[in-house]
């Protein structure tokens, strides 16, 4: 009987290693397609409506793709053990062409970070602000930050009468 329990202890720790490893996979597949969805989304706003919000309070079309990229950049090199974009993504100064090379960039930074990164590790907790998580809280975190301000830009992009790319899922 101990021997089966163990054998049985044995299988349980290969599907979960297995379904962590799964896990990893599909987020780059979704991964990749949050990245070409929101670079599709950054090219269909004119350059001269980059600058737009559409209150005060708002942060510009500009700064919501800045702040996403910078997201991506701070959560894959802090907790990731991914690289850092040698930019400064809190300035404004930049054209409609140097904020997609700058988004397309931090997407392939954060997606170089997941694809390399151990399965063994997805359970390690971090300190984090809002509490400790693990990573990977981490990961899904990253996914669901560049979802809310992609939202928000759709709303900006509707609201200049800019038809926003079609929606892909996974």
């Amino acid at each position: 009987m101990n021997r089966f329990i163990l054998l049985f202890c044995a299988f349980l720790l290969c599907l979960s290693a297995k379904a962590q490893d799964s896990y990893l996979q599909e987020f780059q597949q979704k991964w990749a397609n949050a990245k070409a969805y929101t670079l599709e989304l950054a090219q269909a706003m004119p350059e001269e409506y980059y600058d737009f919000k559409p209150t005060e309070e708002q942060m510009s079309f500009k700064r919501q793709l800045l702040h996403t990229a910078s997201n991506m950049v701070w959560l894959s090199s802090a907790y990731l053990n991914g690289k850092k974009l040698e930019a400064d993504l809190r300035s404004d100064d930049y054209t409609k062409a140097e904020v997609i090379e700058l988004l397309e960039r931090s997407f392939n930074n954060a997606a170089a970070a997941v694809i390399d990164f151990p399965v063994e590790e997805l359970k390690t907790e971090v300190k984090f602000f809002a509490g400790p998580m693990s990573k990977r809280q981490i990961i899904v975190l990253m996914n669901d930050h560049v979802v809310h301000h992609r939202g928000q830009m759709i709303v900006y992009a509707r609201l200049k009468g800019i038809e926003p790319p079609k929606f892909r899922g996974w």
